[in-house]
């Protein structure tokens, strides 16, 4: 006798049964896959605002060299050599990525992402508003009234030289296009495995060629909440980063709302001795310098410090410290500032980094021995 198995041909016994069968095999299924599933799998399949966490230690690499496939190659085989290194992070000026209103070029990104993930590591991506060698950062379209020319002229401190230029973030148009951009890249990168974060450069303001007023800064500081905010909302599934250092009477409320925002306490320096980022407050001045708040916010939000070429040479900005050694800036960075990520700078130091991060402490402990838990801010992370 031939059987068909056709549904409409079973019985309605048959139905019940194989109805029975098929919802026993699914619950045996989902408790198969809570067992044997990674963690960060399942926490996705439950919560789509899970954020993608990756803690460890990235490499930051030359922004002229992030196409030079010669350079790049050697990148690369240092991160595969060096278990601890879980990716890099590239920076682009804002108007690398925008070249005309509306119009993207994110080809660079692309092509980094793409190879950082075939080789399981990760990209962090850090949007640049503000240049330290009088290069323009704005889009060109920006240079008119409606923007107030969308930049302005900086120095350093106790001169009248161009050093260099900031954004104009003030004006609600200059910000409202900044929103946008981020806009348009966590549409493009929110969803990605391999995009682990995205960040803006530090508040320290420069020292304005042409005097601010103080509605002017007022407004600078609030408009760079507004779009981290936005970004927050844009990358819900990506940690995003805000580098702070200056000025001091700023940051218990600018911090303070990064925390409420739940995006990551950033400082474009690890100095070990540097006085103004270790201050602590005092009766006679209330305002305390950046390192403290990662020790007050640790566990809330990500803590993840950058390492810059100057820090390996001293502990002190002016020069009046002492050379550390790689493994002391690690400790500090660790112990001190409760790192989750740590970013170095690859430039002449980068061999004593890729030998301190290659010890059995770095290279046999999970996320090369930082802080591993997953931030309050977050509802869950994705490993």
């Amino acid at each position: 006798m031939r059987i068909n198995t056709h549904i409409s041909l079973l019985t309605p016994t048959t139905n019940k049964l194989n109805n029975k069968i098929h919802k026993l095999l699914v619950a045996i299924l989902f408790c198969i896959s809570m067992i044997f599933a990674p963690l960060g799998t399942v926490a996705a399949m439950i919560d789509s605002t899970a954020v993608k966490w990756h803690p460890g230690h990235y490499y930051i690499i030359k922004g002229s060299q992030k196409n030079n496939a010669t350079y790049l190659s050697q990148v690369y085989s240092e991160l595969k050599a060096t278990p601890a290194l879980k990716g890099m992070m590239i920076r682009y000026f804002w108007n690398d990525l925008e070249k005309a209103k509306g119009v993207y070029d994110f080809s660079s990104i692309d092509k980094r992402l793409a190879e950082l993930s075939a080789k399981g590591k990760r990209l962090v991506i850090q949007v640049q508003t503000k240049s330290f060698n009088g290069r323009q950062v704005v889009p060109s379209y920006m240079k008119t009234a409606e923007y107030e020319g969308g930049e302005f002229d900086i120095s350093d401190y106790g001169n009248k030289i161009v050093t260099g230029r900031n954004i104009k973030l003030w004006n609600l148009q200059v910000q409202n296009r900044l929103i946008a951009l981020f806009k348009a890249m966590g549409k493009r990168y929110n969803s990605h495995p391999h995009f682990e974060g995205i960040g803006m450069i530090e508040t320290a303001m420069g020292e304005p060629i042409k005097p601010l007023t103080n509605t002017q800064v007022t407004k600078f500081y609030d408009n760079k909440i507004n779009v981290q905010k936005q970004m927050r909302l844009y990358f819900p599934n990506t940690m995003t980063i805000q580098e702070a250092n200056y000025p001091r009477p700023i940051l218990a409320s600018f911090v303070g709302r990064l925390k409420n925002i739940g995006t990551a306490l950033s400082s474009p320096d690890t100095f070990l001795e540097e006085r103004g980022l270790l201050f602590e407050a005092t009766k006679y001045d209330p305002y305390q310098g950046i390192y403290n708040y990662y020790s007050d916010f640790t566990g809330a939000i990500p803590m993840v410090p950058t390492v810059m070429p100057k820090n390996y040479k001293n502990t002190k900005g002016d020069g009046t410290g002492y050379v550390p050694t790689v493994s002391q800036i690690l400790v500090f960075a660790r112990d001190t500032l409760k790192a989750n990520y740590i970013f170095w700078t690859r430039e002449k130091h980068y061999k004593q980094v890729l030998e301190v991060l290659n010890w059995k402490e770095q290279r046999n402990a999970r996320a090369g021995g930082l802080n591993t838990a997953c931030p309050r801010a977050y509802s869950s992370c994705v490993n």
